[in-house]
């Protein structure tokens, strides 16, 4: 029809292409030659597969088929380079911990900045089938927010599982790096009407409109899966 804009076809890969891009300008502001350090992992790669080849008097056929695989292994590490990297844009930023949470993919609902004080500490608010986690960030004032969130939560959602996290890394707190990991040991207590229910509940408790660290967590870019 007339007036209507045709889709680039050549979208999705100019989408990936700026994705690469940001991420290895965001790679490139916490490491030094980080295309250097790639091919120190490729080259040995590939180097390894052509000499295996050559054993075997097939050389230019083990190139062929382990080019792909070397490169792989360099991309992957790249990938790491670029996750860890954004784990270091925000780590002591107020709101560092929200931006983790709302880059995990599926399973939780996320509400940042539930309650935050004149201090910049805060707690969020994340539902899912483990019931209600509460994650704090901040100072000396955190302690009294998660206690009124938590009286908050068992008005509002009696007998639900509630959950507490600190972000930081003083003892009994959990980093940046490591927060998805921890949402994901908490056991399934709720099923998924129970969690739809509850979410029901919850949305007209809403959060704070505040901003958070922008730009650590390129949308299109996955998070290091937490060893």
């Amino acid at each position: 029809m007339l007036g209507r804009k045709r889709k680039d076809p050549n979208a999705p890969r100019k989408v990936r292409f700026k994705t690469i891009r940001d991420a290895y300008s965001l790679s490139k502001k916490q490491y030094s030659f980080v295309l250097l350090r790639c091919l120190a992992v490729f080259a040995p790669l590939w180097g390894l597969g052509i000499g295996i080849g050559a054993f075997f008097g097939r050389p230019g056929y083990a190139a062929f088929l382990t080019f792909p695989l070397a490169f792989l292994g360099a991309f992957f590490y790249f990938t790491r380079l670029a996750g860890n990297a954004a784990y270091a844009s925000i780590e002591g930023q107020p709101g560092a911990g929200a931006s983790v949470l709302m880059s995990i993919r599926k399973g939780w609902t996320i509400t940042p900045a539930v309650n935050v004080n004149k201090n910049q500490d805060m707690v969020h608010r994340a539902v899912g089938k483990a019931g209600v986690v509460l994650v704090g960030e901040g100072g000396h004032g955190l302690r009294s927010l998660l206690m009124d969130e938590k009286r908050k939560m068992e008005r509002f959602a009696p007998g639900v599982p509630i959950h507490e996290l600190v972000v930081g890394n003083g003892e009994d707190q959990v980093s940046v790096r490591k927060l998805q990991k921890r949402m994901k040991k908490f056991p399934k207590k709720l099923s998924t009407v129970q969690v739809r229910e509850l979410r029901a509940r919850l949305k007209s408790v809403g959060g704070l409109n505040i901003p958070l660290p922008k730009g650590p967590m390129p949308k299109n870019m996955r998070m290091p899966k937490p060893r």
